[in-house]
């Protein structure tokens, strides 16, 4: 059992949990999600961590159909600059390896954004804190207990 859904049932959210194999020489953790779990990729979300100036990460939380627009977490979080965080100190940071990194049970509490487009939907997948493991909640959830902001953040 993963933080992520450790979290989950602290909090006593209605969550269900999809596992599928693993490929180890895939690295687009998100659209395998997708694949193998046969879902349309815009319900599928990836969570990526993103570093504000000065060195502030935050979470943010995107269909993997979609890229993240850095210009955009930059005035959601009302800073001039934003850039990817470097893969170890996501890693670090979060307590989740990459591919596996989940918008909830973090070793560190971030300031987290979901993608409007999540509220399109009763339910969307998120990753359950390891590769082959994804979640599905709703959005509306995943927005409470992350404290998140709701902001369009994809291009």
């Amino acid at each position: 059992m993963t933080p992520a859904i450790k979290l989950l049932e602290k909090k006593k959210c209605k969550f269900e949990v999809h596992k599928y194999d693993h490929d180890p020489a895939c690295t687009n953790f998100g659209e395998e999600a997708a694949v193998k779990l046969n879902l349309d990729k815009n319900r599928v979300f990836k969570t990526l961590l993103v570093e504000l100036t000065p060195k502030e990460l935050v979470v943010c939380v995107i269909p993997v159909s979609k890229q993240l627009s850095l210009k955009e977490v930059a005035s959601a979080f009302k800073v001039k600059k934003a850039l990817m965080a470097n893969k170890d100190e996501a890693q670090k940071t979060t307590g989740y390896l990459l591919g596996g990194i989940s918008p909830l049970g973090q070793k560190k509490r971030l300031k987290t954004i979901v993608d409007k487009l999540a509220f399109n939907y009763d339910t969307i997948y998120v990753s359950g804190g390891k590769r082959g493991l994804d979640i599905e909640l709703n959005p509306q959830d995943l927005k409470l207990i992350l404290d998140a902001k709701e902001f369009e953040i994809s291009v």
